[in-house]
């Protein structure tokens, strides 16, 4: 039963959306094969399935970004054609995705009323701006100030203004496309009443997340979707988690996060009083080879910042970095390259891989500026790298040289993974390494993560989620506010406590 708002009591009512027989075909690839759909009004409906199940082609049809093929789509009655956002938009449909779509430089007021700024006096009527603005944002339980620029809120604040502004449009049906990937636990709470409230005003919601606790939470039925065809609809009271991802990948996961006994070796990264004003306050941090040191902390607590410090990537102010016993002031990237640190950055999409170039390029693309090799490349040698990582990852492609656009979120990851494998680090600093990722792939990169560290290397994870930060580590460092408030024992470790530390109050 869902958790949250119970159980729906509109099982019978007529779909407000219907999506029949639907197709979609794409060169040599079968995204969508009679793909079906129905969501009715007052009905948390959840999307399941992997990456490449087909759930982005089926949003995009649905959003008129993309057209079917075959099929029919049903909305209050009728049959439609979608042919465009804005007709997606005048029916009533709207969608909030997980790349946050606000312009950047404009205040959150001026986002919410872009196009249509009210005037008075010929002039704009600011103070009406701000006042609604706010207003609006109070009663979702957002707190910020309608004045602030998007870009000056961080990331997570961001998605909650996207999702506020979806909301003040009035769509009668929203999808929601991994909208948690991004906030911590008390946003991820004021979401779900949005949704709630969504629900109790009879609009219609798609929920689409590899969190399947959300699902059980949140949701009254879900359609489940496999190498783009229907598999099955369900109420989500009558069934487990375990039958759901039985549906979505053909077999059952008998454990979430894999066994390892860690035996950790030599300290390979020795941190002592490392400050950067205004982003760390005095980090230390020890971290040995062969071992997985878990990060957590709330948005703002200083974790990305301090992987890009180690990476080279941003300067600091004072402190020491100790690498196997020696020295290093990190001033660039491919310097610590050079001397064996990996950053897997959360951003994939813009920070760690060329999407429009292919799989084989992006493989080699750091291997070979980090050798700092002049001249001809050794062609044989890089197809030699990309076929062993795409062996060894079980990346699915028809192709070394298919473009990295084209790939699922999980395949996409795991390119990012084998790109800095093809430089054999000996530290590798993962941060949030299973975003946007299915739960089949998201076992495969915890697997990888533990034989990494059965290889010796020394192991830094980043995550937001705390199921995965407790089940992954070996030990887990909490900071809060630029500073590492303690480190937990994994035996010891429990959500509560590390909520409470990464809250700032003491253990």
């Amino acid at each position: 039963m869902s958790v949250l708002m119970g159980v729906n009591p509109v099982a019978t009512a007529a779909p407000l959306l219907q999506l029949q027989g639907v197709s979609k075909s794409y060169p040599g690839v079968k995204a969508l094969s009679d793909v079906s759909l129905h969501v009715s009004s007052g009905e948390v409906h959840a999307l399941l399935g992997e990456n490449g199940a087909g759930k982005s082609t089926l949003i995009k049809i649905m959003m008129g970004a993309i057209q079917r093929d075959e099929g029919q789509i049903i909305w209050d009655g009728a049959a439609v054609d979608i042919r465009s956002p804005l007709r997606a938009q005048a029916l009533g449909l709207a969608a909030v995705y997980q790349d946050v779509t606000l312009a950047q430089p404009l205040t959150v007021g001026e986002n919410f009323f872009m196009g249509h700024l009210p005037k008075a006096g010929g002039l704009v009527d600011w103070s009406r701006v701000w006042r609604e603005t706010d207003a609006f944002l109070r009663q979702l339980g957002i707190l910020t100030d309608a004045r602030l620029k998007v870009a000056e809120l961080p990331i997570a604040q961001q998605q909650l203004i996207a999702i506020a502004k979806v909301v003040w449009g009035g769509a009668r049906l929203i999808i929601f496309d991994e909208p948690t990937a991004l906030l911590t636990n008390a946003e991820t709470d004021t979401l779900f009443g949005i949704i709630a409230r969504l629900r109790a005003e009879g609009k219609a919601i798609v929920y689409i997340s590899h969190r399947l606790e959300e699902i059980f939470r949140i949701c009254d039925t879900a359609t489940i979707l496999k190498d783009g065809r229907f598999v099955q609809r369900v109420r989500v009271s009558e069934v487990d988690e375990d039958r759901i991802v039985a549906l979505m990948v053909g077999r059952s996961l008998d454990k979430a996060y894999p066994h390892r006994d860690p035996t950790p070796g030599e300290v390979c990264l020795n941190v002592r009083g490392l400050k950067a004003h205004g982003r760390l306050n005095g980090v230390d941090l020890t971290v040995r080879r062969g071992e997985i040191l878990g990060m957590y902390g709330l948005v703002g607590a200083g974790r990305t910042e301090l992987m890009r410090v180690l990476f080279g990537a941003d300067d600091y102010d004072e402190g020491e970095i100790v690498l196997d016993g020696k020295p290093v002031r990190p001033r660039a990237p491919l310097g610590m390259i050079q001397k064996g640190v990996a950053l897997l950055t959360e951003d994939r999409k813009h920070q760690s891989l060329a999407l429009q170039l292919d799989i084989h390029t992006n493989i080699n693309l750091v291997r070979s500026q980090s050798k700092g090799r002049v001249g001809f490349l050794d062609s044989g040698a890089e197809q030699a790298v990309t076929k062993r990582f795409i062996d060894a990852l079980n990346i699915r492609t028809p192709s070394p040289f298919q473009k990295v656009v084209n790939l699922s979120g999980g395949n996409q990851q795991k390119v990012v993974v084998g790109k800095w494998l093809a430089t054999d680090p000996r530290l590798i600093l993962f941060d949030e390494p299973t975003i946007g990722v299915d739960v089949g792939a998201r076992l495969e990169i915890y697997g990888l993560i533990h034989r990494l560290a059965n290889e010796d290397r020394a192991i830094i994870m980043v995550s937001s989620y705390l199921p995965e930060v407790i089940g992954m580590s070996d030990r887990i460092a909490v900071m809060h506010k630029g500073r590492i408030m303690d480190t937990v024992a994994k035996d010891e470790a429990t959500e509560e406590l590390l909520l409470r530390l990464a809250s700032g109050l003491a253990a």
